[in-house]
């Protein structure tokens, strides 16, 4: 996909910078990463990228709708590309894994609020909080603890 991140800025009317592409690569190599571990797979990409570069990067490409930016409960904002397909997502409690869950029902919004107050709704973020299957195995009594 590297061929599309430039299409991408240009459609958004965003120059087309290096530190902008890396940040789209990595964001797409790490789905649902934070802005640190983007930093630290900028930085290797590129070398020299200061921090603050990233950051700004990161909120202009959130401005743009480029990237998409979920901040669950008790862990740092993660990013991923904003596909448009309105998606959901689920967090385990255990060790923060975040992975995409389709829309619960129909079509976008997904779920119909039981009260719009007139608002015209036209988007859903839903998180769903469980355990992992990996954190579910690990609190398993073993036989020679039980």
């Amino acid at each position: 996909m590297t061929t599309a991140y430039p299409e991408m800025l240009r459609k958004a009317n965003l120059r087309v910078t290096a530190p902008r592409v890396a940040v789209l690569a990595e964001v797409d190599a790490r789905p649902h990463a934070d802005a640190e571990t983007i930093r630290a797979a900028v930085h290797e990409r590129l070398g020299s990228v200061s921090t603050q570069a990233v950051y700004d990067v990161l909120h202009a490409l959130t401005e743009a709708e480029i990237l998409r930016r979920i901040e669950p409960e008790g862990s740092p904002g993660r990013y991923e590309l904003r596909r448009g397909d309105n998606h959901h997502h689920l967090v385990c409690r255990a060790c923060g894994r975040v992975e995409d869950v389709a829309c619960a029902t129909g079509a976008a919004p997904c779920l119909h609020a039981s009260e719009d107050h007139g608002f015209v709704i036209d988007s859903a973020e839903v998180i769903y909080w469980g355990t992992c299957p990996s954190c579910l195995s690990e609190s398993e009594p073993t036989k020679e603890n039980a």
